[in-house]
């Protein structure tokens, strides 16, 4: 067992080159490998080194930064270096390192600034693990954001990263330390805000240096590279969200037979505004997804299915199960599953767990009046009648489907009726 564990801890060794360049063409972009100087967490000997390990601790990896080339190709003007981010943090932004990185740490960070270079407006957090987000949720507070947040999937929050849009307070900084996290990133850190999260020795607090360079990048493309088992590489161009206010969703127009279908209503602004904030989440969700917001809060997301019925279906008992969970938490202060132990072992009465779930069922889970977001077109109206029988109140998808005119009847037959936009993009993330 002492070996499985020192695994963890472990540097593996890095036979990456310090710098890597890549041709295409007669453009060539050249990488320089990043590496820290981080003491040891227990036997604070300075080690210099790059990444701990890769996705898994038998994984060599190396994080590379762009510093020199101007890819332009058709017309489309790459990211050029200077513009760097994750791969550009130092040792003065791990304003406490824990352990070295490893990459799920920072492919975590990374698609957190992702989602949260859309979430602008007012105080955001994400909570994101295995490279999704577990919450994600809007506040007039940056505590308050976090702590929706949070409360959006606890259970999946744990030994995840935080990213947040405002520079960390102290209120935050209280509620972040009552939980285990393995990363949190910010702008900047108030007075006093680093003494409370340092008590956790191994959290790595990162300060994100030139966090306003988001905005920049809402606008630009990078090359992505999706290595294949046989050594072969697809490359790609990055995605660019075209959805960034309600005037760039389209009207859910079909036409079947010669007949067009249209929803019996538009999205009041409140519906729109969860709309967007589902849509920028979304672009960093793994597909085949669904997800449902409300109130600028996640309620469920579903994620990374082969069938589109199938992932609103998980979505909704993910809905369901952290609603129930997030009840249990607040009246007993412990999680659902541990409420079933203690029934169980007869520490707790069954009518406390019946209680629960009848409010939970009473609630459709949080889901009544909510919004209902997939990154691709409904090809059946089975996707969005599952959304219809929680409650929800709008919709937005792709469209371009030869059903598009199912789903919208689906949406007009509902009682009240459920509107409808298309967003003219797909948002497929593999």
């Amino acid at each position: 067992m002492s070996n499985t564990k020192a695994m963890y801890r472990t540097i593996l060794a890095d036979h990456f080159p310090p710098e890597m360049t890549i041709s295409f063409g007669d453009q060539k972009l050249i990488y320089r490998k990043r590496t820290w100087k981080i003491p040891d967490p227990k036997s604070g000997e300075v080690i210099e080194s790059g990444l701990r390990y890769g996705e898994n601790p038998d994984q060599e990896a190396a994080l590379y930064e762009l510093v020199n080339g101007n890819l332009v190709l058709g017309g489309c003007h790459f990211i050029e270096p200077g513009s760097g981010l994750v791969s550009a943090l130092d040792e003065s932004a791990m304003l406490q390192a824990g352990k070295h990185p490893g990459k799920t740490n920072l492919t975590d960070l990374d698609n957190g600034l992702n989602i949260i270079k859309f979430l602008q407006k007012k105080p955001a957090a994400v909570i994101l693990k295995h490279n999704n987000p577990c919450g994600a949720a809007w506040g007039e507070t940056l505590a308050e954001a976090y702590d929706k947040a949070n409360m959006a999937d606890r259970i999946a929050a744990f030994g995840g990263a935080a990213v947040f849009n405002r520079p960390m307070d102290k209120a935050t900084a209280e509620l972040v330390s009552a939980n285990y996290l393995e990363v949190v990133a910010a702008p900047e850190y108030e007075a006093g805000t680093l003494e409370i999260l340092k008590k956790s020795k191994d959290l790595r607090i990162i300060r994100v240096d030139h966090f306003a360079r988001l905005q920049h990048l809402l606008h630009r493309r990078f090359v992505d590279f999706k290595s294949l088992i046989d050594g072969g590489l697809i490359v790609q161009q990055s995605p660019l969200c075209a959805i960034l206010k309600k005037e760039d969703f389209k009207p859910a127009v079909a036409v079947h037979q010669g007949r067009e279908y249209r929803p019996k209503r538009e999205p009041s602004d409140r519906e729109y505004d969860d709309l967007l904030f589902g849509w920028w989440v979304e672009q960093g969700v793994t597909s085949n997804s669904v997800l449902f917001v409300k109130d600028g809060v996640t309620m469920g997301i579903g994620t990374g299915e082969q069938d589109r019925v199938g992932v609103a279906e998980i979505a909704v008992f993910k809905a369901y199960t952290k609603y129930a969970d997030k009840l249990c938490f607040k009246r007993f202060g412990i999680p659902y599953k541990i409420l079933e132990l203690e029934i169980l072992q007869r520490k707790k009465e069954p009518s406390d767990k019946v209680e629960i779930d009848k409010e939970t069922e009473d609630a459709k889970g949080g889901l009544i009046g909510a919004v209902m977001i997939s990154d691709a077109f409904f090809p059946f109206r089975d996707g969005v009648d599952v959304g219809i029988r929680q409650g929800i109140s709008a919709v937005c998808h792709p469209g371009g489907s030869i059903r598009d005119y199912e789903v919208i009847e689906a949406c007009n037959e509902a009682d009240p009726p459920v509107a409808m936009v298309f967003t003219g993009q797909r948002a497929f993330k593999h």
